[in-house]
């Protein structure tokens, strides 16, 4: 979205143009411009704005109720931190003691807005004008403006004399919308990135899931979030923000659950059990599946492979518990032979450890019975396997046994 919309749309006629869109339904965008263009609206004008209900319809599931008043831009909305973690995230930060923190590469404002509501001040930049503006826009349609300060400049460019917090969430796509993998590629730099610490010790950094231990600065916490089951982050807490190598925290169904330890303990191997525990991706990328192996008494199938089993049941928010039902063949034919014999019908597929397609397999089995079943590709102790299995909190009469 361009600076000229953005102003456009913060105008009491881009406020009825937006009311009016968001009174359409949501089918055919022709006749829906068409539709604003007969009340009256500019073209340019009844673009934006119907572009912005779209956004704003996507947008509930990451900011709730706030996101009927606010502005969005693709990327910004694709890249924003869902509220839930940002409340949590500004929750910490206000706990230990921070009063004024500055948001480098703020975006559309999500964290701004939690940092603001938490009771910080805040200075928040971005260097895209457009993108500032949004922020601006969201910021005043919250009430918020009083507790914020917001320009569009580099983050690089930034004095940080007058803050005590730094939180910054460096650009991971271009300005083409592809993503970037290579943390060197970041905007703002990754140099730049890594010096905040020194210069503001209660500094907070978000990044990709994906992001390589090798790169993770000692002392620091690496902390990895996922949200009901997505793995939607991870973050670094510096200096004296810091409080564990690595915590994996889950928040699922409005609970937060948090795993912590060194990142470097290793889960001995042992015999495939009567459970098995595919854990959260959160567990897996902080690199706690010793942790959690150790909170349920069991072991690993593999030693390179993230799956639990155990003899006995332990209800735990970090990973999914399966009952393993049998071990399966892992032949193409007679895998297909013994699910058809079990009359499975429709397959979930599990894999860890595994070289195989998921849907170029779930294709070549050809499934058409009637029971509703979850199979595991992976490897026990270095062999190849297929285990069918149903959640453990399943009855057996729901899958059909």
């Amino acid at each position: 979205m361009e600076l000229d919309d953005v102003l456009a749309l913060d105008t009491e006629a881009g406020r009825a143009a937006l009311a009016a869109a968001t009174e359409l339904p949501d089918g055919d965008p022709l006749a829906a411009a068409s539709a604003l263009r007969a009340r009256g609206f500019a073209p340019a004008l009844a673009a934006a704005a119907l572009t912005q209900a779209a956004l704003r319809r996507r947008a509930a599931a990451k900011f709730g109720p706030d996101a009927a008043v606010m502005l969005f831009t693709r990327a910004g909305l694709e890249q924003a931190t869902r509220s839930a973690v940002a409340r949590r995230r500004a929750a910490r930060l206000a706990a230990a003691g921070a009063r004024h923190v500055a948001d480098l590469g703020c975006g559309i404002g999500a964290d701004t807005i939690a940092f603001a509501r938490a009771g910080l001040r805040v200075l928040a930049v971005d260097a895209s004008a457009a993108t500032a503006a949004v922020a601006e826009a969201n910021v005043r349609a919250l009430d918020l403006a009083d507790a914020v300060h917001l320009e569009a400049r580099d983050a690089t460019e930034t004095p940080l004399d007058a803050v005590d917090a730094v939180f910054c969430d460096p650009a991971r796509r271009t300005s083409g919308g592809r993503r970037v993998f290579d943390p060197r590629a970041y905007s703002p730099p990754w140099d730049f990135v890594m010096s905040l610490p020194a210069r503001v010790p209660h500094t907070v950094l978000k990044l990709a899931p994906g992001i390589d231990h090798a790169l993770l600065p000692p002392g620091a916490e690496a902390e990895w979030v996922s949200v009901d089951g997505d793995l939607v982050e991870a973050a670094l807490w510096c200096g004296p923000l810091a409080r564990a190598p690595r915590r994996a925290t889950v928040l699922r169904g409005g609970e937060v659950h948090e795993l912590t330890g060194s990142g470097s303990e290793q889960a001995p191997a042992g015999p495939l059990g009567r459970y098995l525990y595919d854990p959260d991706g959160a567990v897996v990328r902080a690199h706690l599946v010793a942790e959690l192996a150790t909170s349920v008494g069991g072991t690993l199938l593999d030693p390179t492979i993230a799956y639990v089993t155990t003899s006995v049941a332990t209800s735990v928010p970090f990973a999914r518990c399966y009952l393993v039902e049998e071990r399966l063949p892992i032949a193409l034919k007679k895998l297909r032979a013994a699910l058809r014999a079990l009359d499975v019908g429709s397959l979930q597929i599990l894999k860890r450890g595994s070289a195989h397609d998921v849907e170029e397999l779930r294709r070549q089995l050809r499934l058409e019975g009637s029971r509703d079943a979850v199979l595991a590709l992976t490897r026990i102790a270095g062999e190849p396997a297929a285990l069918l299995l149903r959640p453990a909190d399943a009855p057996a009469a729901a899958a059909g046994r």
